[in-house]
């Protein structure tokens, strides 16, 4: 039996067991600390601030009883290593983006973002409206977490790159950064796809040890200075058209919290999420404008490039179609953006495009 298998069949055990004994719950009293490990260098813009949001406005609300102690990524364990600190314990709960996780389950880069994929409005309307939360839920099981959505940058560029794209060859051979099944994709047209954590990014990339990467967008890219070692500067990408990050809980730390204090950590999570969204998008058009001003050549992928991204994105996805999980999530994630992309376009879409056209 394997990992996921066993850790279903042991809660189910657990559950007709606690409900044959009727035992009234014990939840921990007193002022607890808890460990919050992040995937985040200490102040990168917008991501560290998330967790920083969502730690506070736990503390805050819970009148002090909750104190959650951030730690950066590197300051007890790395940044891709924060999953397994909390599933065995080490720390209480971490702040990431899921997809960094996809090696544990492929599922789990629903819930930051996928080659096309949701925008973050859609991604919400499924989240808190469809059965995002619930799949998240189900998926946090098997591993022993609780998560919720906790930030989101928004749409992200296409990245930053040494030379002029032209069309699909020129990926052949591109060390380039891009975590995700994205860069899974962009492996299939020919790059060398590194997974680098956001504090190593700028190095690499000053070294010439990548040819390229992704980040977010103009304004945390600017914080990270890419624009003093390249001038090509891609402004939409395939990958992460609205990535979601996340707050998880060790599920037994999470269940023996008061139904009041599990309560505040979801409201809090869902808090971070709408503030750092706004934190970016309010951001990022005056950091586009310098970025400009300071000689970056804002560019966009032609449509033989979209094209290959497109059919690199499908067989990335359905390669993973023999999990049975993976391909639930996938066909409850495509049937709700479909519903909320035939909206969107028709309302807000068609507004926008008048709306610049009137008013030039």
């Amino acid at each position: 039996m394997d990992r996921r298998s066993f850790l279903k069949t042991s809660a189910l055990g657990g559950t007709a067991a606690a409900a044959t004994t009727l035992a009234a719950p014990a939840y921990a009293t007193g002022k607890r600390t808890l460990t919050m490990v992040t995937s985040w260098g200490r102040g990168l813009a917008g991501v560290f601030d998330a967790a920083q949001y969502a730690a506070d406005t736990i503390t805050a609300m819970s009148g002090g009883d909750l104190t959650v102690e951030i730690k950066a990524a590197g300051e007890l364990v790395g940044a891709f290593e924060v999953f397994d600190a909390v599933t065995a314990g080490q720390a209480d709960m971490y702040h990431a983006a899921d997809y960094y996780f996809v090696s544990q389950h492929p599922g789990y880069a629903y819930f930051t973002a996928v080659p096309f994929g949701m925008t973050a409005q859609e991604l919400v309307n499924w989240y808190y409206h469809g059965e995002g939360a619930a799949l998240h839920d189900e998926l946090g099981e098997i591993f022993g977490l609780k998560s919720f959505l906790a930030g989101n940058t928004g749409a992200q560029a296409g990245g930053w790159f040494s030379k002029e794209i032209n069309g699909p060859e020129d990926f052949q051979g591109l060390k380039f950064r891009m975590p995700g099944l994205g860069g899974q994709a962009l492996g299939k047209m020919g790059a060398s796809v590194q997974n680098l954590p956001g504090s190593e990014v700028y190095q690499a990339l000053a070294s010439g040890a990548i040819d390229g990467t992704e980040w977010i967008g103009p304004w945390a890219d600017e914080k990270a200075g890419f624009q003093e070692i390249t001038k090509f500067y891609y402004t939409a990408g395939f990958h992460e058209p609205g990535a979601g990050l996340s707050l998880a809980t060790n599920r037994e730390v999470y269940d023996s919290l008061s139904p009041a204090h599990q309560k505040i950590i979801e409201t809090a999570a869902a808090a971070a999420h709408q503030w750092n969204l706004a934190q970016f998008l309010n951001n990022n058009g005056a950091a586009l404008q310098r970025l400009q001003a300071g000689g970056v050549k804002t560019l966009e992928f032609p449509d033989s490039v979209w094209d290959a991204m497109g059919g690199a994105a499908k067989e990335t996805l359905d390669g993973y179609m023999d999990d049975e999980l993976f391909a639930k999530i996938r066909a409850s994630v495509e049937t709700s953006m479909r519903a909320s992309s035939g909206w969107l376009v028709k309302s807000e879409g068609v507004y926008r495009a008048q709306r610049d056209r009137v008013l030039g």
